[in-house]
C-alpha cells in the first residue's frame, strides 16, 4: 500500500508559477513509477507528466512542455512537480500517482496504469 499526499495547490496569476510536492509513504518509494494528472470542472482528468522510478525518463503533456518540469527525490518519499508560465486553462485539481514497476527506466500515460492516488489539491490561475 502506497499513501500519497499533495500540496502546494493555490491561486497564482497567469504567468506565475507553483510548485506542488507529492509525499509518499508505505511501500518503497523507489519502484513506484509516479505521474501527475489534473481534471478541471466538468472535464475528464488527464495526463500532465509522469517520471521513471530512477528519474531518468521524463514525459509531458503536450500542454505542458516547456512549462513544467517533474522531479522525484526517492531519499524524501517526494515526487515535484514545478508549474511556471501558467495559464488559466491549467486551472484544475491536480492529482499525484504511483504505478508499480520493475523496469527502472519505464514510465506510465495511462491512468489505468497508477494504482495509488493522492486527494488532489487545487491550482486556480486567474487571468
Amino acid at each position: 500500500q502506497v499513501q500519497l499526499v499533495e500540496s502546494g495547490g493555490g491561486l497564482v496569476q497567469a504567468g506565475g508559477s507553483l510548485r506542488l510536492a507529492c509525499a509518499a509513504s508505505g511501500r518503497t518509494f523507489n519502484n513506484y513509477i509516479m505521474g501527475w494528472f489534473r481534471q478541471a470542472p466538468g472535464k475528464e482528468r488527464e495526463f500532465v507528466t509522469t517520471i521513471s522510478w530512477n528519474g531518468d525518463t521524463t514525459y509531458y503533456a503536450d500542454s505542458v512542455k516547456g512549462r513544467f518540469t517533474i522531479s522525484r527525490d526517492n531519499a524524501k518519499n517526494t515526487v515535484y512537480l514545478q508549474m511556471n508560465s501558467l495559464k488559466p486553462e491549467d486551472t484544475a485539481v491536480y492529482y499525484c500517482a504511483a504505478g508499480r514497476s520493475y523496469f527502472p527506466s519505464s514510465y506510465y500515460t495511462k491512468d489505468y496504469d497508477y494504482g495509488y492516488w493522492g486527494q488532489g489539491t487545487q491550482v486556480t490561475v486567474s487571468s
